[in-house]
């Protein structure tokens, strides 16, 4: 499959009044067309500051990118100037944020607010415009199209808004969509409805789709592979599959645990303990040892090596590297 997008080594820093924030630190990842990639994490570990670097919407100052490359099909938009971003925005690459009502604008209509992306980009009359609008709303299963171009966000629910946040996503036609927490605010029958309406999408568009979010049960429902975030950095990735059935990482591992499932009847959540470490200066070993159940000596001196476990399951962490397999062996028969 062809790969619409390679960030690889992104550095994303903040300089604040206390220090500087290390909120991105070297992360790598590649997205295929017309596939949906999942990047997870809890609140602060960068995904949404990773999600906005690709975007270019990282404000200078405070942030910027301090190194790596955003490779979007053959054009690295780290280097592109701010004139090609905005001709970017929003017609190769879409967001979706995280809350629909301040997304949109409460004092411009449905119709406006819909229309005014094909106008910036497309040269076509308004009766051109009102025609493809119409049409995505009906796409996004919007009732009574003609009737909801007239009306105001305060007017919809919050489910509605949401699909229309998404139909101004997708007006012009993106070859890739980032989705930023877009289930967060809803509740779980109208998140379930989201989630059949991104499936929809991709099959009808061929759109590939970046989700951001902290809700395992997103991620389950429609995602082919699953990038896994803690303090800036992505320690595991691989598969729906392998992620839920085979995760390596004891990060990845608590967060399974920490999540309820059908077949859990009786048994208690198991959470995290403790907290992320100060990205002010983040520790040089892997950032998960203070909390990690399996942490050993090396991990808190050496940032543990890439390994990879299958052509698509890789994770970092110092219990998959071979050396350290071999020194706990030594250990364990020097102990017997």
């Amino acid at each position: 499959m062809e790969k619409i997008l390679e960030v690889e080594n992104l550095h994303v820093t903040f300089t604040t009044y206390g220090g500087t924030v290390k909120a991105v630190r070297g992360v790598d990842f590649h997205l295929h067309r017309g596939e949906t990639l999942a990047i997870v994490g809890e609140s602060g570990c960068g995904k949404s500051v990773t999600s906005n670097a690709i975007m270019r919407l990282i404000p200078d100052p405070p942030g910027k990118i301090s190194a790596g490359t955003i490779t979007f099909q053959g054009k690295d938009l780290t280097k592109a100037p701010e004139k090609e971003m905005r001709r970017i925005r929003g017609v190769d690459i879409s967001m979706i944020f995280q809350d629909p009502m301040t997304a949109l604008n409460p004092t411009l209509t449905i119709g406006t607010q819909l229309m005014e992306g094909l106008r910036e980009h497309r040269n076509i009359s308004g009766d051109e415009a009102k025609k493809r609008a119409l049409e995505m709303l009906d796409l996004v299963g919007i009732p009574n199209p003609e009737e909801r171009l007239k009306q105001y966000p305060h007017q919809l629910s919050g489910g509605m808004r949401q699909r229309i946040v998404i139909a101004i996503a997708l007006i012009c036609d993106p070859d890739l969509l980032i989705a930023d927490e877009p289930t967060t605010a809803l509740d779980v029958t109208i998140q379930a409805q989201i989630l059949e309406l991104f499936e929809k999408i991709q099959e009808t568009t061929g759109v590939a789709i970046i989700l951001i979010t902290h809700d395992l049960g997103v991620v389950a429902k429609i995602a082919d592979r699953i990038a896994v975030m803690y303090a800036g950095k992505i320690i595991e990735e691989g598969t729906k599959r392998e992620i839920f059935y085979e995760a390596e990482h004891p990060y990845t591992q608590g967060l399974l645990k920490s999540v309820p499932r059908l077949d859990m009847q009786g048994e208690a959540l198991t959470p995290i303990d403790g907290t992320p470490p100060d990205l002010f200066s983040p520790p040089i070993g892997c950032p998960f040892t203070a909390r990690c159940p399996f942490a050993m000596e090396v991990c808190d001196k050496v940032y543990p090596e890439h390994s990879s476990l299958t052509e698509t399951h890789s994770v970092d962490c110092w219990m998959q590297d071979e050396r350290a397999k071999q020194l706990l062996a030594a250990s364990a028969g020097t102990k017997n």
